[in-house]
């Protein structure tokens, strides 16, 4: 099992960025694709998840209505745009896949992807 997260930089606050997971070589004992991040000296956070069965989507309270997680099958990719950034949301964001539907259980993980949000 294989997730590279990318898509990360330095932005402005307000500001819109979208991260890619590309999975590959992963078996089928997985139940969802999810996006976490953790910030220094903070626990990690998990921010959406999206389900492989239904593509049925979660969101932690701090991003709904900001971030929307989506999935290209066809590519093996699963997307996180974000709008209408903050800076507390400046984190190392990695991308997972995990063995329940609503993401609480990791079975892989990528290497993470910076997002810094900053005047």
């Amino acid at each position: 099992v294989q997730l590279q997260a990318s898509g990360g930089g330095l932005v402005q606050p307000g500001a819109s960025l979208r991260l890619s997971c590309v999975y590959s070589e992963i078996s089928m004992d997985y139940n969802a694709i999810g996006w976490f991040r953790q910030a220094p000296g903070l626990e990690r956070e998990r921010v959406s998840c999206i389900s492989k069965g239904d593509d049925k989507t979660r969101y932690a309270d701090s991003v709904k209505g900001r971030f929307t997680i989506s999935r290209d099958a066809a590519k093996n990719t699963v997307y996180l745009q974000m709008n209408g950034l903050k800076s507390e949301d400046t984190a190392v964001y990695f991308c997972a896949a995990t063995i329940d539907s609503q993401c609480r259980v990791l079975r892989a993980r990528g290497q993470g992807t910076q997002v810094t949000v900053s005047s």
